[in-house]
């Protein structure tokens, strides 16, 4: 059986796990220091999260959301953004990220949203499998450059 509910303070430790296994560039300390501005309510965003919560209470994974003025290939100025969604890789296959994509789109429609969008690196092919899975449509790819002054 799979919950999902707002994160909690004490969801802190394994958020911060799962986060640097989503996002491993980024130190376990910036981590864990961005999941405490957020309880503290000194974060612009994520302005909601969400944890995937098994049976025997462990958590699954995680989406992290804000809203956007605008995103690739959405018309309106409000939209929900999936920022950050990651489940486990021994909970994959078993309905945790669509349960997590679903709660998450009940939170956009509360918040006034009539879009929801997300995106992935061009090469990660299981993220782009799992949001085709739970019926987002791909509207462009883009790259992105930088230059050193």
């Amino acid at each position: 059986m799979i919950s999902i509910r707002p994160a909690r303070p004490g969801d802190a430790e394994v958020w911060s796990r799962l986060r640097h296994d989503l996002w491993p560039e980024g130190p376990l300390a910036e981590h864990r220091q961005e999941i405490e501005d957020f309880f503290a309510g000194r974060a612009a965003e994520p302005l909601a999260v969400l944890m995937a919560e098994g049976g025997h209470h462990e958590i699954l994974g995680f989406a992290e959301l804000s809203i956007r003025p605008s995103a690739e290939g959405c018309t309106t100025d409000r939209i929900a953004y999936l920022e950050g969604w990651y489940v486990a890789p021994e909970a994959r296959g078993r309905g945790v990220g669509r349960a997590l994509v679903e709660s998450a789109q009940d939170w956009a429609r509360q918040e006034g949203c009539a879009e929801f969008a997300s995106d992935t690196e061009a090469g990660n092919e299981i993220s782009t499998a799992a949001h085709h899975a739970v019926g987002f449509e791909e509207v462009g790819m883009i790259r992105c450059f930088r230059k050193t002054l």
